[in-house]
């Protein structure tokens, strides 16, 4: 028998600053809920904390479909501009319907103005996605294109203007609406709701299907996953989608939540969705990360934005934080890629 020497031994040191890097997110989380606990007046309260929840889900939502676009070696930069859009198509129907001429208006309830704007989100990603695949632009600049074509679609749909007053007409089964933002099922805010069904959806989809194993493929390596029988373009298409869809909702959220509809409303939130992501320890790489993860890294960003807000720091500073923590973010995931190559290394020495 082979003795194992130290050197070959895994190094207990890197295995113990391993558990702690994968569990950082969570650490993160502890240490801004303890640090603002302490510092901000009721922040633990109830009132607080639900309000807090329905801001986290809407960050969550986004960041979700970041994921799956990251993890797959993309980026989606005009998720922000696609819940500006879908505010305002939302906003436009529930007050206006859709105007077929003389004198004639087609109005529609509130299930199915919801349909109509996830199908508008669904498609913007689908045309993120015929970029990407069919005109070989590069993601970063597609989703730029993109971002600034639906941020001034919303504009030009109103001139700039709000769509206030959201609430509906009994007559037409559009009055609902504001129940989607406001409304709560045995105390559980609707969006709540709405998050755990699409959280479970997505990890069962990365986890547990064909579908979520060739996302990871293509962002792993794209030439050996399309080698490998997997389509590559199928996956992109699904990926964008599902990330249009996701900013669908949140456009569908905001404007029942205000009972109104403004175009620059998301501006930014795709910078909040990919803080989440990488918090949550999605490789900006592709080919790694996990739902959960990005569930908690949207806890982070929410309890450190609202936090921020109850200490009354500057918009400004809230930037300035959120930036910093992007760049931390990466800067250990890096570290913890270092760690994990030297752990294996050294358990196929002592293997060996």
């Amino acid at each position: 028998m082979t003795a194992m020497t130290s050197s070959t031994v895994p190094s207990g040191n890197s295995s113990a600053l391993l558990v702690l890097l994968k569990a950082r997110t969570f650490i993160a989380l502890i240490l801004v809920v303890a640090f603002f606990s302490a510092a901000a007046p009721n922040f633990l309260s109830t009132a607080n904390l639900v309000i807090m929840s329905k801001h986290v889900a809407l960050n969550a939502f986004l960041a979700i479909g970041m994921t799956f676009v990251i993890i797959s070696g993309g980026i989606d930069l005009s998720v922000g501009s696609i819940v500006g859009l879908c505010g305002m198509v939302a906003g436009y129907l529930v007050l206006n319907g859709i105007d077929v001429g003389l004198g004639w208006s087609v109005q529609f309830n509130t299930l199915e103005i919801c349909l109509i704007v996830i199908a508008v989100g669904i498609f913007i990603g689908a045309i993120n996605a015929f970029l990407i695949t069919k005109l070989n632009v590069a993601p970063f600049i597609a989703t730029l294109g993109t971002l600034y074509v639906a941020r001034g679609t919303a504009m030009l749909s109103s001139d700039g203007r709000t769509f206030p007053n959201l609430n509906g007409n009994a007559e037409y089964g559009s009055d609902t609406f504001r129940w989607i933002g406001a409304g709560d099922i045995f105390g559980i805010p609707a969006s709540i709701l709405m998050l755990i069904v699409v959280g479970v959806l997505a990890t069962y989809i990365a986890s547990r299907t064909p579908l979520g194993r060739f996302i990871y493929a293509v962002g792993g390596n794209e030439r050996a996953a399309g080698l490998s029988g997997v389509k590559v373009n199928r996956v992109k298409y699904f990926v964008y989608m599902f990330s249009g869809f996701c900013g669908a909702l949140v456009g569908i959220i905001i404007s029942s939540q205000l009972v109104a509809s403004h175009p620059a409303t998301g501006d930014t939130f795709e910078l909040n969705a990919i803080a989440a992501a990488v918090l949550g320890g999605t490789s900006m790489a592709g080919g790694r990360g996990k739902i959960g993860g990005t569930i908690v890294g949207a806890f982070v960003i929410g309890v450190l934005s609202d936090g921020l807000v109850m200490m009354g720091v500057s918009s400004f500073w809230q930037t300035v934080i959120k930036g910093l923590v992007i760049i931390a973010a990466v800067v250990i995931d890096q570290a913890q890629q270092r760690v994990q190559a030297r752990v294996a290394l050294q358990a196929q020495a002592a293997i060996g």
